[in-house]
Parts: structure tokens; C-alpha cells; sequence
């Protein structure tokens, strides 16, 4: 089997036949025969919808201009349900996500960003204490001055 396939490897190609080399030249009239078909159809259906799309705006735009009144307030309550649904359920969302995430935190499974939270609670906690320790000095210091003078006169 393999012999016969490396015989027919080595066998020069027949030259190709008036028939085979007129083959592709009427495949090549075909496909351009379909071609220039559907694109003509597609063309002339792009006419069309050009055609009835100027033809509808004709007709609608005195209706639109009659029930302008009733039609711009109405577009304009519908965008404002849309818009409230979205932010609705996008305040919905951000609402499940950030419960889910506290707790993840508070059951110590350490969420994504918990320890920049621990970090920042640190930082505010020794803040506090500085904070603190200051209120602490310049109310003794303030007692102090206050105390000594009144007892000085």
C-alpha cells in the first residue's frame, strides 16, 4: 500500500486537458454571475427601504407634530422608568455584593481588599490615639495656666 502510494508520488501530473482549463474560466462566469445577482437584488432592495423610509416620514411627520403635545412628555416619563429600573437594580447589585463581601470579612475568610481595610482601621486607630493624647496635653496645659492665675490674684 505504501509502494503503490509512493509510485503514484513519483508519476509526473498529465498535462491538464482543454476540457479542465475551461472549467475554471465557466466557474469564474458563474460566480460572477451570482455575484452581480445578489448584489443587484441587494441593491434594489437598499433602494426600496430608502424609498419607503422617506415615504413613512412623510406620512408620520404630521402625526408626530399633532401628537407632540402627548408624545415628548411620554418619552420622556418611559426614559426616566428605564433609567430608574437600571439604577434600581445596579443599587441592587452593589448592595448584594458589598453585604456578601462584609460577610466574607466578618467570618474571616478574608475578602479581596481586607487587608487594606485592616491597614487604613490601624492607621485611624493610632490617629485617634495621637489625637487623644494632644486633647489630653493642651486640657491639662489649659487647667494649669487657668488654675495658676486664679490662685496668683
Amino acid at each position: 500500500m505504501a509502494e503503490l502510494r509512493y509510485q503514484m508520488h513519483q508519476q509526473p501530473h498529465p498535462a491538464p486537458s482543454s476540457h479542465e482549463t475551461s472549467t475554471p474560466r465557466s466557474h469564474q462566469v458563474a460566480k460572477s454571475v451570482a455575484a452581480a445577482t445578489a448584489g443587484g437584488s441587494l441593491l434594489l432592495l437598499s433602494g426600496l427601504t430608502l424609498a419607503g423610509t422617506v415615504i413613512a416620514l412623510t406620512i408620520a411627520t404630521p402625526l408626530l407634530v399633532i401628537f407632540s403635545p402627548v408624545l415628548v412628555p411620554a418619552a420622556i416619563t418611559v426614559a426616566m422608568l428605564i433609567g430608574g429600573f437600571l439604577s434600581s437594580g445596579g443599587f441592587g447589585v452593589a448592595a448584594v455584593s458589598v453585604l456578601s463581601w462584609i460577610y466574607s470579612y466578618l467570618t474571616g475568610k478574608h475578602p479581596v481588599g481586607s487587608d487594606q481595610l485592616e491597614q487604613a482601621r490601624v492607621r485611624l486607630a493610632s490617629k485617634a490615639r495621637d489625637m487623644k493624647q494632644r486633647a489630653e496635653h493642651y486640657s491639662g496645659a489649659r487647667e494649669g495656666g487657668v488654675g495658676g492665675g486664679a490662685q496668683a490674684s
